[in-house]
Order: structure tokens, then C-alpha cells, then sequence
């Protein structure tokens, strides 16, 4: 039905629609699902289309809007079962939301509902990311964990007469129930919330758990602060960490099934003045492949890093401070350079992505495997392609220059504010200059800035202050750029809705400087350059500053202006 309109529209050719009949007929996917996997259209405008050719309203719901008696009308099961869930009710009229209206099964079993519970209803249409997002109301973070917690009191209780041996006591309550049952609320909410990070900190009266949201850390709950060597011990004993070890700062990792899918946490614990702390990074090992317009690099910066990739031989360099993303983009290159024919291998600390095809080694300090002996390790592996997940120090540093002078590719992280730094940095570590011009291919800098969201970003007219920046900062960029950079009078501002939680801003995306090694680069690097001789040479060849690439993102209206001065402005 959908796909027919679409080839009317003009949207998809009918051998296209008919292929993709073909895809919906032998596997259990919705049409809706493959056009929306497929990127033919969003998903707004395709449920637009589905709501005009059924004739039923389209909705859009906020989980603040449902009020829990509504829920009660129809079980969880039914409702993930059916995708149809109640979004209000008034005595014994509900108001229905449904995915798939057409879908008799869903249809039959909404009217054996309205007879058993005797009431009556309307359906409106509601899209697939919506139903999940409403679909977590059955279960809210604060209630579940409330739960869980009147749990493990009746259990405390019972044994606080006869608690004799204070760990092998703490050991048998992290794997009962209780505990166990609030920390995978926890990591639950997190994933489907999608943050980033786990933030578990004691406090002197409560225990503050609190999601990396978009960069952005966020409260989410606080519980009784005795219960914190509980927690801690349980996710100590997930990532195979010694529980009676609180005096120093260990490191681990799990994974855990959630969602119907493999998730990857990498854990950290620290001893603080009121108990451990623990923060956890989310890994989404089933992660789509991460395009570079994705990433955010596009123009210039796209082109020049194409380039970088038609050499057999060289250094490429991510630059930037932890948590801007070098290891996405180096993951991202690596996907583009992952053929059958290559002998890819990384060294990292830890692997945040597991890669098919790919050969990666965890290093371990604490036994001797270092970068740099790893590095040592896998150049007698017969490599094309090495990732050396950092450059820390003078021997790794040389042995990836002698890497990428023997004839590999090599990629790796330099922790610099930005890629004029990174040539200065290296000589300190002790390379000779002459060694760097026939070694670096690319040196990148980079930094992560919130997208506006699309549904309530504002239109706001250019003020004269905003103006000027812009009309300085552009006027400096290369002509190439300009070509591509769309002036207006007008440039967008955050709102907040029901689809981004009022934040006005959903996801990140970089913003980036890329910075080649032209021959004049080359000349100047043999007379040891600081950083103002590479700035004026990096102008001369025409690079775009991670403020001008931000800049093109807020005339493009995916940014807004004050989120890129907020980032590209820190050092």
C-alpha cells in the first residue's frame, strides 16, 4: 500500500517498490519498518501518508500525557504484542493509539479488550518510534527501582540480627533478587534512554545515579546511600572486579543482554571521601556503521580525508580531548578500509567496538603489553592497516613512524586541543623533524556539539551581534567553502517538545579541522614550527577551523549558535 503511493509520488521507481514488496513478503518486517531502514522517506512523513490513506488522525504523545489508570486498561504483553496502547481515558471512553490499524488480529483484540473491561474507544495513528517511547511508561525508572528497594528492606531486616562475616554477607545480598533487580533497572533506563554514561556517586545522605544525555549529565534518581557498597559490589561482580578491594581504582567490563540485544559496558570504580564511585561507558556493539556525513564532515573536510585514504602508507592523527569522539571517526575510517584483502589491526585500551574482519588486541599495563610493545607484536603480523589506539609517550610515538615509514597505514589519537599542536607535540616526544613530513598523511581535530531537534527548532532572525560573528568567521573560510555555505537572514534556536524531552537539542555531531601536510607544510615542519607559523601555513592551504565547520552547521540549522561558541571556543 505504502510503497504503491511512493511510486506515484515519484518518491522510489516501481522496480525499486517491487523489490522491496518482494523483502516485506519473505521476512517478518512491516512494510513501514524496511521503508524506514531503507532512508526512502522519515518516518513523519510516511506515517503523514499512512494517516491520509486510512483516514485515521495522526498523533504525537509525550509519556507525560499517559496517565497510569489509562494504562491499566490494556496489560503490557497485549500492548508491545498488538503495538496499540491507551493514551487517555475519561470514565469509560480510552482514546487508542495504534502503529498498525489495519492489522485485523490487532483490530479483533482490541474489541475482545473493549467488551471484557466495557469501554468503548477511538484510534488515532501513532509512529513506531512513538509507541516505544510511550511503551516505557509501564515501567518508570523511579517506580521499578522503589519496587526493588521495599524488596531488599524486607530482606535487610531479616538478616541484620545474625550479619556476622560483613563480606560473604555483602556477597550473598548483590546476588539476590533485590539488588540484582536494581541494578538492571538502571542499566535498562540508561540504554533505552540512550545515554552515553552511567554516573553512580555517593552523596552524605543519598546515592545519586545520574545519565549522560547528549554530553549533558542529568539526574535521573536518588536512593538510601547505605545501599551503595550493594550496588557497587554487584556491578564489581558483573565486571569480574574484586569486591573487597575499595582502596584503589580498578577497571572492567560486561556485557549484558538488553532490549533483545548485546550491550557492551566498559566500568571504572574510584575510592571518594564518601564511598566508592562508579561510572559506566555504554557500548552499543550492534550499532549502525557510522557514515562520515554522519559524523558531520562534509566540504573540504571530506574531500581532504578521501584523499588521505588513496595513499598505501602514512599517518593519520585524531586530535582532540577525551570524549570528543576520535575513536568514533577512527572506527568509522576503518569501516570504509575494511575489505577482504587487507590485514587490519588495532591495539586499544580498552576495544570499544567490536569490528567483524578486523584483528583487535585489548593492551594490558599491568603485565608488560603495552602500546608499544603491542606495536613491536603487530608489525611482524604482516599489517596493511594499524590502529594504535594512542600515542602516549616517545617509544610508541617512534614506532608508529617507523609503522607508517615501512609501508603501513596507521591511525591513531594524540591528546591535543587541536591540530596545530599536534606537530609541536610530537617533536617534544622526541621525534626528529625530518621524520614527519613523509609520515603524516592527515592530522584531524575534533569536537562533539548537540543537534538541534528537528521537530521544535525555531526559526530566530540574526541579531547584530550574532551577525557579526558570523560574517567574521565566514569571511576567513577558504573559497571552496564558501561555495557550499547558504547565508540567511535568519538562523534556528532550541525550544524544546514532547520528542526531545524539552531539551531542544537530540543527538551530537562533530564538528572538525582538518589539517593537510602540503609540501609548504613539510618545509616548515624541518625548522621546528610553534603553533602561530602552522596556524598562518594551515590558513594558506585554506583549512576550515572547527569554529568555521561549526559555523557551516548553524547556517545549515543543525546547530544553534551558542552550543558551537560554547564548544569550539574552550581550549
Amino acid at each position: 500500500m505504502l510503497l504503491q503511493e511512493l511510486v506515484k509520488k515519484g518518491i522510489i521507481e516501481k522496480s525499486k517498490a517491487t523489490s522491496l514488496e518482494y523483502e516485506v513478503k519473505t521476512s517478518t518486517k512491516k512494510e513501514e519498518e524496511i521503508i524506514l531502514e531503507k532512508r526512502i522517506v522519515s518516518e513523519d512523513f510516511l506515517f503523514g501518508l499512512k494517516s491520509q490513506l486510512l483516514k485515521i488522525p495522526l498523533r504525537i504523545v509525550s509519556t507525560e500525557e499517559i496517565k497510569l489508570n489509562a494504562l491499566e486498561t490494556i496489560p503490557e504483553p497485549s500492548a508491545k504484542y498488538y503495538n496499540v496502547i491507551p493514551l487517555s481515558k475519561k470514565e469509560n471512553h480510552l482514546e487508542i493509539g495504534m502503529v498498525y490499524p489495519e492489522d485485523l488480529k490487532a483490530r479483533e483484540a482490541l474489541e475482545f479488550l473493549a467488551r471484557q473491561n466495557r469501554f468503548t474507544y477511538k484510534v488515532h495513528l501513532i509512529t513506531i518510534s512513538n509507541f516505544r517511547e510511550l511503551l516505557k511508561k509501564y515501567r518508570t525508572l523511579k517506580k521499578e527501582v522503589t519496587r526493588a528497594l521495599e524488596e531488599l528492606e524486607v530482606e535487610l531486616k531479616k538478616k541484620e540480627e545474625r550479619v556476622k562475616d560483613k563480606k560473604s554477607e555483602l556477597e550473598r545480598i548483590v546476588e539476590e533478587a533485590p539488588i540484582s533487580k536494581v541494578v538492571a533497572v538502571i542499566l535498562r533506563h540508561a540504554v533505552e534512554g540512550g545515554a552515553s554514561d552511567i554516573h553512580i556517586e555517593p552523596g552524605r545522605e543519598k546515592l545519586r545515579v545520574r545519565f549522560r544525555l547528549d554530553g549533558i549529565l542529568h539526574a535521573s534518581i536518588f536512593m538510601p546511600v547505605r545501599i551503595l557498597p550493594a550496588i557497587i559490589a554487584r556491578i564489581k561482580i558483573l565486571s569480574n572486579l574484586k569486591i573487597d578491594e575499595m582502596r584503589v581504582p580498578q577497571d572492567g567490563r560486561f556485557s549484558a543482554q538488553l532490549e533483545g540485544r548485546n550491550i557492551d559496558f566498559r566500568v571504572s570504580t574510584l575510592p571518594t571521601s564518601l564511598g566508592e564511585k562508579s561510572v559506566l561507558r555504554i557500548l552499543d556493539p550492534g550499532r549502525k556503521s557510522t557514515t562520515f556525513e554522519d559524523l558531520g564532515i562534509d566540504g573540504r573536510n571530506l574531500r581532504v580525508l578521501k584523499e588521505s585514504f588513496k595513499k598505501t602508507y602514512g599517518m593519520i592523527l585524531s586530535t582532540g580531548p577525551t570524549g570528543s569522539g576520535k575513536s568514533t571517526t577512527l572506527y568509522a575510517i576503518l569501516n570504509i578500509l575494511n575489505e577482504e584483502g587487507v590485514n587490519i589491526i588495532t591495539l586499544e585500551d580498552p576495544i570499544e567496538y567490536y569490528m567483524e574482519g578486523i584483528n583487535q588486541s585489548q593492551v594490558r599495563p599491568e603485565i608488560g603489553y603495552s602500546f608499544a610493545n603491542g606495536l613491536r607484536s603487530i608489525l611482524r603480523q604482516d599489517p596493511d592497516i594499524i590502529m594504535v589506539g594512542e600515542i602516549r609517550d616517545e617509544e610508541t610515538a617512534s614506532l608508529a613512524i617507523h609503522a607508517a615509514l615501512t609501508g603501513h597505514v596507521l591511525l591513531s589519537t594524540l591528546h591535543t586541543s587541536n591540530t596545530l599542536g599536534a606537530i609541536p607535540r610530537l617533536i617534544d616526544m622526541g621525534i626528529e623533524p625530518f621524520l614527519l613530513p613523509p609520515t603524516l598523511s592527515l592530522i584531524m581535530a575534533q569536537r562533539l556539539v548537540r543537534k538541534l531537534c528537528p521537530y521544535c527548532k525555531k526559526k530566530i532572525a540574526l541579531n547584530k551581534e550574532a551577525e557579526k560573528i558570523i560574517d567574521k568567521t565566514t569571511s576567513e573560510m577558504s573559497l571552496e567553502e564558501k561555495k557550499t555555505i547558504k547565508r540567511a537572514k535568519y538562523i534556528y534556536a532550541p525550544v524544546g517538545c514532547k520528542r526531545c524531552n524539552n531539551a531542544g537539542y537530540s543527538g551530537r555531531i562533530g564538528i572538525f579541522e582538518f589539517l593537510e601536510i602540503t609540501e609548504a607544510l613539510s618545509k616548515l615542519i624541518l625548522t621546528k614550527p610553534g603553533e602561530d607559523e602552522i596556524e598562518k601555513e594551515a590558513k594558506r592551504q585554506g583549512m576550515t577551523t572547527m569554529k568555521q565547520d561549526g559555523i557551516k552547521k548553524v547556517l545549515a540549522g543543525i546547530t544553534s549558535l551558542e552550543e558551537v561558541l560554547r564548544v569550539a571556543e574552550e581550549k
